[in-house]
């Protein structure tokens, strides 16, 4: 029996209440961290902490900004759709975890940087360095944008939560604990946020269990429903979520944003020994594992609960990322404050996905694009640059959230182009890392034409979105409904009737090239980066530079007894009088 419609709930006092407190203790963390120790002296401090971070908070800051309001919102709706095939995510969380620590991390540790594109320039040359930089900052703002604007707008339309009033106080508060507290806040802040994630989660889950009595009822009706589709193991590369796409397809993509994205990587080097970062990164697992299970719950019991009638398809929500805030209201109205909790939940996925964005912009616009050419600067000096470059950004991203308004659909679809340069980069530092001979000549070639197979593939995929075979959304029904529905036939994804006609005209190509899974664009991205790279490296020879930059690279996994006299930077000399200094810079274990 659906559960009795009752008038949907809008935000009260006390909703408003607890998700201003959430705001509230967010910044002061940051103000904190701005006057604790004497304050961030230097630019070091300020966007990597220092190199003094232990491992249990980074872990659960690498968790939270991993874990955006799309996650918070985005997940339990694709589980309602397609069922919970996503679990096998947590077999592809494990496999990226290895790698990343295995592979990528310790050549970042090693080398003491502070932007990732520094490796670009220290292995290959500048200019390649620089194609890095470029991409990053471009993905990373529209990025920011769509993950500031899509949610507001989500809770905004079920809840009646003020939408720009939403917008700009957690663009100014992220920005203000940004510029104020460093990496410091941002790792601190994204701690208190994951409780804050969890809790929200937590309170839906259980409400939900009691509602249903009992979570066997749950299951039962997931099962009933088609929603335990587990194993899948069609090796059809085209049909979007398949064993195969999700571990294979899901490490690449996932591996490019926790191997080589600044602003995760940002916040692993800055720990206080290689072992803390390597731990930082295996408890963050867990995190992600735990954070999954909830999600998964939660879309489960968003079946359950609407499994006679779709709030989709009744045209109670307009899109399907409404579902969990139209849940909340559902089933939560009679307690004060906590829809406010959900909502703060949803909120601090944003602010954590925004504060470690601005961050590692900020790392990277000093880094890579002031200190080469201004060597001049004092670091007190930097580190004065560095807040400016955060509150500039802060605003950039207040920025593209208002554009986001405006053009939503087209800066969506630039987002899902710009993923896709995290394959070639990926491919780029794979080239360097595990090829000794690849050259720059090589990598510049596989980087280009990644991204134009990648770019050609994503954009077609955008104008001929693949058909509902390929994506397999399950049945929803609206038999249960007591709401005059028109005639709307329950199960039509509202997609569809739009290309149906479209059908008749799809090239040949749109059917088997362009309906790729879209996990697999930046594998794609990747392999033809590194095979590019391989070939024209090869032919190209490795020329003068080469060798003696390999030879200063020389990356050694198993001799880590002399730890850090690989880094280019630093001569034993050095190193001695580094060490009389309590062991700066973490380089020793």
């Amino acid at each position: 029996s659906a559960p009795p419609r009752v008038p949907m709930g809008s935000f009260t006092v006390w909703d408003y209440v607890v998700f201003a407190a959430m705001l509230l203790v967010s910044a002061i963390i940051g103000v904190y961290y701005a006057f604790v120790g004497g304050g961030q002296k230097t630019s070091k401090d300020f966007l990597m902490a220092g190199r003094s971070m232990s491992a249990l908070p980074v872990a659960l800051s690498l968790t939270a900004s991993f874990m955006s309001a799309v996650t918070v919102l985005g997940t339990p709706a694709e589980i309602y759709r397609y069922g919970a095939i996503f679990c096998i995510f947590a077999i592809t969380y494990g496999l990226v975890v290895l790698c990343s620590a295995e592979i990528f991390l310790p050549v970042f540790y090693k080398l003491g940087i502070t932007s990732t594109y520094e490796y670009l320039e220290l292995r290959f040359n500048k200019y390649l360095r620089l194609c890095g930089t470029v991409l990053f900052i471009i993905q990373t703002t529209l990025y920011t944008g769509i993950v500031i604007y899509a949610p507001a707008l989500a809770l905004n339309q079920v809840t009646g939560f003020d939408l720009w009033g939403a917008v700009v106080a957690t663009g100014v508060v992220c920005t203000f604990y940004c510029t104020l507290g460093g990496l410091k806040a941002v790792v601190w802040t994204d701690v208190f946020q994951v409780g804050i994630m969890v809790a929200g989660f937590s309170s839906v889950i259980i409400r939900a269990v009691v509602v249903q009595e009992g979570i066997e009822r749950i299951i039962n009706d997931s099962y009933y429903g088609g929603r335990l589709n587990f194993w899948d193991f069609n090796p059809d590369p085209l049909q979007r979520h398949t064993f195969w796409t999700i571990v294979i397809g899901g490490t690449f993509t996932w591996t490019s944003i926790y191997g080589v994205n600044q602003s995760q990587v940002q916040r692993y080097i800055s720990c206080k020994s290689r072992f803390h970062a390597k731990l930082s990164l295996y408890i963050n697992l867990v995190g992600l594992w735990a954070i999954l299970a909830c999600a998964v719950l939660c879309g489960l019991a968003l079946y359950s609960i609407y499994k006679d009638c779709d709030p989709w398809s009744a045209k109670q929500v307009s899109a399907l990322d409404q579902l969990m805030p139209y849940l909340v209201l559902d089933i939560l109205h009679d307690f004060p404050g906590v829809p406010g909790l959900f909502v703060a939940s949803a909120y601090s996925g944003t602010l954590s996905t925004v504060s470690s964005s601005i961050n590692a912009l900020a790392a990277v616009t000093v880094e890579d694009l002031i200190k080469p050419y201004f060597r001049s600067l004092s670091e007190k000096k930097l580190s004065w640059i560095s807040m400016g470059m955060s509150l500039f950004y802060g605003g950039i991203c207040i920025a593209m959230a208002a554009l986001a308004s405006l053009l939503g659909a087209l800066l969506q679809a630039a987002l899902s182009i710009f993923g896709m340069v995290g394959g070639p980069l990926l491919g780029l530092f794979a080239l360097g890392i595990l090829c000794s001979f690849a050259n720059g000549i090589g990598a510049f070639v596989g980087l280009v034409s990644g991204f134009v197979i990648s770019l050609w593939v994503g954009i077609g995929s955008q104008i001929y979105p693949p058909l509902p075979e390929k994506t397999k959304p399950l049945y929803l029904s609206t038999a249960g409904c007591n709401i005059s529905l028109g005639n709307l036939t329950s199960t039509e994804n509202p997609l569809t009737t739009v290309f149906s006609t479209a059908t008749a005209e799809r090239p040949a190509l749109a059917d088997n090239w362009y309906s790729l899974s879209y996990l697999y664009f930046s594998t794609l991205g990747t392999l033809i980066t590194v095979t590019v790279g391989i070939i024209i490296s090869l032919l190209t020879g490795t020329g003068s530079n080469g060798q003696r930059k390999q030879e200063v690279l020389n990356w050694k996994p198993f001799t880590m007894a002399d730890e850090g006299t690989d880094n280019p930077a630093f001569s034993h000399i050095e190193m001695d009088v580094a060490d009389s200094k309590n062991k700066v810079n973490g380089l020793h274990m």
